[in-house]
């Protein structure tokens, strides 16, 4: 599981805490006590000007005190019935769930991307469908490029958008494409969908102007595919 990142200031809230633990409303107040004058002997020295734990715990022995003094009389400090601390303890718990998740997803994504790349290279990558999260697959693709286009992913996801391949068969895998890929690969494949009902049975090779039209003039690319989506609705 990842580890939890360093915080100072969660780390001395917790210190007094343990302290804390099964202290009545006295103690507490003579330990908030200490703790002041300790803060006021520790402001003395520059090298903790920046400090966030010290401020942290006196803030913690603060309220604490100040619970303890509000509860019922020979009441104990009990961190495991400190709503405070139980809550603190449930958001340290999903903060800790989302980043087993992101590393999760992002092993995925890496392996993934192997795969992709090894189709790549066998020369059978448009023979493969692609599957949910391919958007991000593509992303981490160009990453390992140093940002340069992909131009042979871009054109394998615009064709299976176009042909409903994979999990582009649910329309609303193809609604979450549009706001992940970018606007030449959404453009490319609007224009193939068209042209494919422009001339049925046409073969993909003879639509090779599409992706280079899609990548250099994607905006020109869309209105096309939007004329031509106007001019076969009209004709019906």
């Amino acid at each position: 599981m990842p580890r939890e990142p360093l915080d100072p200031a969660r780390t001395g809230r917790r210190w007094v805490r343990r302290r804390d633990r099964g202290l009545n409303a006295d103690a507490a107040a003579a330990a908030l006590d200490d703790a002041r004058f300790d803060a006021r002997q520790n402001s003395r020295h520059e090298d903790l000007a920046g400090d966030e734990r010290g401020p942290a715990e006196l803030a913690e022995w603060e309220r604490i005190a100040q619970l303890l003094a509000d509860a019922a009389p020979g009441t104990v400090y009990d961190p495991d019935a400190d709503t405070v601390v139980r809550a603190e303890l449930a958001a340290d718990a999903a903060a800790a769930a989302a980043r087993e998740a992101e590393l999760r997803e992002a092993m995925r994504i890496a392996a993934r991307a192997d795969e992709l790349q090894a189709l790549r290279e066998l020369g059978t990558l448009e023979r493969a469908e692609p599957r949910a999260g391919d958007e991000a697959v593509r992303d981490e693709l160009t990453r390992r490029a140093g940002g340069y286009i992909q131009t042979d992913v871009d054109t394998w996801l615009a064709r299976a958008l176009a042909a409903h391949l994979g999990h582009y068969r649910d329309p609303a895998a193809r609604e979450t494409a549009a706001g992940l890929l970018p606007q030449w690969v959404l453009a490319h494949a609007a224009l193939l969908t068209e042209l494919v009902r422009l001339v049925p049975g046409a073969d993909v090779d003879q639509l090779a102007f599409a992706p280079r039209l899609a990548t250099t003039e994607p905006d020109a690319a869309g209105d096309l595919a939007v004329f031509l989506t106007r001019a076969r609705t009209e004709a019906h």
